[in-house]
């Protein structure tokens, strides 16, 4: 998941250069940042500090200068149903300056299948004046306020984002054409049923300051031609991963230093080692060596309104299994909102009749679209689906679209990573079972009263029995182990004869409460589990949860024994380390239960169902290895970051644990001199010689001695060892077929001299 999917019709605006303009600072691109739209994203945070012991791990995503725009950002998120509550509790734990929820209606009981701050006894109350108190919870630096009022031009320009969620079409139109003329950003987002539907319109000027939020990649150079366009060759030794519209500039260069140090120029990629540049006709001659390095440049974007969307949509495909699905299900929802303003009311699930006039409806509309919006053939069994569906409220639709939803709120508030262009659509039909001799009935999916009646119309009620009566084991309550527990607890799993069990040994911490949302600031130092655990039974009273604290290993196997795991019906994992969960794959493919597997890594994320005789296990394949650096490239050639973080990483293990380790098993284990001297090699001699040092010449008696030891080492390691290196191959040394030694990867090193006035320097001292 490290791209973004691919769009049809994708358009960017903004000033560009033509590859093959010439490089230099007057002709390169300079892209015009100057204006700001009214009520746009600032381009300054405000002056308050930010939290780092509270967001440190979202500030490794999206740094300091993107959460000092975010906040100043004042969201609305209209309709407190389950998507705008999930909506509303990622934004308010992001961080922005505030966020205010709206509603006019008041809570139902098909509405306890997602709203997890509703309860039972809020019936009949007003679903945003509930639930603001219980989302101020989540952040003490983000004020919440409800607002029941109507959405006047006045309210909706005090903020700069606008979410709409559960409202209808002709509301959508009307607050989408004046979002986009006062330049306020908005994003639309709905889901029914099985399915979900995404907009986002940031105005005509919305500037993205990092598409992709990844480090600026570089690569080693080895040929630059002298034409129009120049052509540049990258060592073979790997791909320099650019894209054509990069732009990237250069340093290190001999000969045609020209490009040292010159503005960002645009590239066209030509091959997997290959890019043009610009006219480098009027340069200096390329002798050999130099850098190159991506420069992320800020980027314009324009979007259209959601009227004008709505005739000339650009899809995001998701799934390429359903290519064409997106504008199927474009028609499908504007049915479902023609239907509910001619009935008010939705379809009722599973009515065939129902069924059939929103087929009526959709093919009626899909004639009167223009041509791009216009489907070439209805799937009629589809439009029916979102029929029979479109009653239906799920927790795990919402958890997905919501989240999707709150991470657009934050790119259209910070400028980082690329937005939604501009129309997304889900569904997930996969879970329904397949053939008609397995439809369901009205009678089986009509409300019941219940905190599950939005489940019901989707699946009915005897699977919801089923949920209610599993027993499941939860490993993990962190991230991901919250999310979990909060959907668990919605749906109804274990609410009746059924039970969760959930472990985590850890305890609560504060930069936990960042996205761990079931805990609090009083929560600190608390046992995660037990907390968690606490937590959901507010959500949902019927569940069934017991919470340990125990690590899942070999130590823990008289607990979780034989009779526990034949008592489930499945696990899943939340859990940060791969060797628990190939222990806990290890134990699910032992005793045949089905296996929940995901993980999260920034903005990226996986999941891997595993279900016994049908999927392969989690440990049945496993990320290709690393390439591994050899060891004269680390002492003698490095030349990549990569290289001096695995240098540095080896000298460390070298000094402070290896060493370290071999000196005591010396002086305690008797049979270390006889296992040390099977060692293959040299290695008995390495490891002596290590021991040696450590218990006779380098051991310090004082912190004197620690001091000599540690200038000792600066001056061998940055000086001597470098000057011994330079020796055996001066600068000017040249090949056996007489091109330049210090060339391609090798890069000729210069040794350091020794200075107390350098901080750097005593730095290093002082810290070995």
């Amino acid at each position: 998941m490290s791209s973004s999917p691919l769009s049809k019709k994708r358009r960017l605006s903004g000033t560009e250069t033509k590859t093959g303009s010439h490089c230099s600072s007057s002709n390169s691109v300079r892209t015009d940042l100057s204006h700001t739209p009214a009520n746009g994203m600032a381009k300054n945070g405000n002056d308050a500090e930010i939290d780092e012991g509270l967001y440190s791990r979202q500030l490794y995503v999206l740094g300091h200068e993107a959460m000092k725009r975010m906040q100043n950002s004042n969201v609305l998120i209209s309709g407190m149903r389950g998507l705008g509550v999930e909506i509303a509790k990622n934004v308010i734990l992001g961080g922005v300056r505030s966020v205010t929820v709206h509603d006019q209606g008041d809570a139902e009981w098909r509405d306890l299948s997602s709203q997890f701050y509703l309860r039972e006894e809020d019936l009949g109350k007003n679903r945003a004046e509930v639930s603001q108190p219980r989302l101020a919870e989540l952040n003490n630096y983000v004020p919440v306020t409800a607002y029941t009022g109507a959405l006047t031009e006045d309210y909706l320009t005090k903020f700069q984002v606008v979410v709409l969620t559960n409202s209808n079409l002709d509301e959508q139109k009307h607050l989408g054409d004046l979002c986009h003329s006062k330049g306020v950003k908005l994003v639309v987002a709905d889901t029914r049923g099985l399915f979900g539907q995404l907009f986002c319109d940031f105005g005509e000027e919305m500037i993205v300051y990092d598409t992709n939020g990844e480090q600026p990649l570089s690569a080693m150079i080895s040929m630059i031609t002298k034409d129009n366009p120049g052509v540049v060759t990258c060592l073979d030794e790997a791909r320099h991963g650019f894209e054509s519209g990069d732009y990237v500039t250069f340093t290190e260069i001999q000969g045609m230093t020209d490009l040292n140090g010159c503005q960002p120029v645009e590239i066209k990629v030509l091959g997997p080692y290959t890019f043009s540049i610009c006219d480098t006709t009027g340069f200096s001659d390329y002798v050999r060596g130099g850098i190159v390095s991506q420069v992320k440049m800020p980027k314009k974007i324009s979007f259209k309104s959601l009227s004008s969307s709505m005739a000339e949509p650009d899809f995001i495909v998701t799934d390429f299994a359903k290519f064409d699905r997106p504008g199927q299900l474009h028609i499908g929802f504007q049915a479902i909102h023609a239907f509910k303003q001619k009935h008010n009311r939705l379809p009722t699930p599973w009515s065939q009749a129902d069924g059939e006039e929103l087929l009526t409806l959709a093919k009626e509309l899909n004639s009167a679209q223009t041509e791009s919006a216009k489907v070439e053939q209805l799937d009629e069994a589809l439009i029916k689906k979102m029929s029979y569906l479109a009653a239906g409220d799920l927790s795990p639709v919402n958890a997905f679209i919501g989240g999707v939803a709150a991470q657009e709120v934050m790119k259209a508030s910070t400028g980082k990573f690329m937005p939604v262009m501009q129309w997304l659509y889900f569904d997930a039909l996969e879970c329904l079972s397949e053939g008609e001799e397995v439809m369901l009935t009205e009678e089986e999916c009509s409300p019941r009263n219940c905190r599950y009646d939005g489940q019901i119309a989707v699946f009915g009620s005897k699977l919801q029995k089923i949920l209610a009566d599993q027993r499941y084991f939860l490993v993990g309550a962190g991230a991901i182990g919250c999310e979990l527990l909060k959907n668990f607890a919605m749906i109804g799993l274990a609410s009746e004869e059924g039970e969760v069990i959930v472990t985590d040994m850890d305890t609560i911490e504060k930069s936990n409460l960042n996205r761990q949302f079931l805990f609090r600031p009083s929560d600190v130092t608390k046992m995660k589990s037990d907390t968690a655990a606490a937590a959901v039974k507010q959500m949902n009273p019927s569940f069934k949860i017991t919470a340990h604290q125990n690590r899942v290993g070999p130590e823990t196997e008289r607990v979780y024994d034989d009779d526990f795991f034949e008592s489930l019906n499945g696990v899943s994992n939340a859990l940060d380390n791969v060797d628990a969960r190939m222990y806990m794959d290890r134990r699910c493919v032992y005793y045949r239960k089905p296996l929940l597997e995901s993980g999260t890594l920034g903005t990226k994320g996986n999941i891997q169902v595993v279900i016994p005789f049908v999927t392969e296990s989690y440990s049945s394949s496993q990320d290709p290895p690393e390439k591994s650096i050899p060891i004269c490239t680390l002492k003698n050639f490095p030349n990549a970051i990569e290289h001096t973080l695995q240098w540095a990483r080896d000298e460390f293990e070298g000094l402070f644990k290896q060493a370290p380790e071999n000196a005591m098993q010396y002086l305690t284990d008797s049979k270390f001199m006889e296992r040390t001297l099977k060692l293959p090699g040299a290695q008995p001699v390495e490891v002596l010689d290590a021991v040696y040092k450590s218990v006779v010449t380098d051991c310090p008696h004082s912190w004197a001695d620690c001091v000599a030891w540690a200038r000792n080492h600066w001056q061998c390691q940055y000086s001597n060892n470098i000057r011994q290196l330079l020796h055996n191959f001066p600068p000017d040394q040249l090949t056996s077929s007489g091109a330049p030694f210090w060339s391609g990867p090798k890069r000729c090193p210069h040794p350091l001299d020794f200075s107390t006035s350098n901080v750097r320097r005593m730095f290093r001292i002082s810290t070995s």
